[in-house]
């Protein structure tokens, strides 16, 4: 059922350019944006393949790199993709990491342009458009693992945190 809601809610984002309403009620059904993000993802599949990459996620006016591993079923290929997109409803930095799927469909020959939107456990979506380059035929479930570097959550750990009010009202003194 939770599959099902999230190939909805791709529906309605990869839909979002009929009309302003679409757009937004697609952003309403996310929740709140409160992070960017951008990588860079390697798959190779026979079948069932394998996904690999890092990226950069922007949150709080700091970047936190990070790993990102998974895999696919029912393709065959391979690709690089390019990826920047936005992060709804995280308002820790550890939520980031855990377990995403998504449903995606990719068609690159030379080269290609996607997007997806994908769900953790933690309740944290992350909506994205994508370039690709390779040769790679795929519809499938895709589960893709995002982890922290260790330089990442040693930053994420001395970085001051603000109450959210008191970050928004902060004043400079004279």
């Amino acid at each position: 059922m939770r599959l099902a809601s999230l190939a909805a809610v791709a529906a309605a984002v990869s839909l979002s350019g009929i009309t302003p309403f679409t757009c937004a009620h697609a952003a309403d059904a996310l929740g709140e944006h409160t992070a960017t993000i951008a990588f860079t993802l390697s798959a190779a599949d026979l079948g069932a393949g394998m996904s690999w990459g890092k990226g950069v996620l922007t949150f709080e006016g700091h970047d936190y790199s990070f790993r990102i591993r998974g895999g696919s079923g029912a393709a065959i290929g391979f690709s690089r993709t390019h990826a920047i997109g936005t992060v709804y409803n995280l308002y820790r930095i550890q939520d980031i990491e855990g377990t995403y799927w998504s449903v995606q469909g990719e068609a690159t020959v030379g080269a290609g342009k996607g997007g997806a939107v994908m769900e953790n456990n933690n309740g944290i979506y992350i909506k994205f458009t994508s370039r690709s380059s390779g040769a790679r035929l795929a519809f499938s479930v895709e589960r893709l693992t995002i982890h922290l570097t260790p330089d990442a959550k040693t930053a994420s750990v001395s970085a001051p945190r603000l109450p959210p009010l008191l970050h928004m009202n902060r004043q400079v003194a004279p």
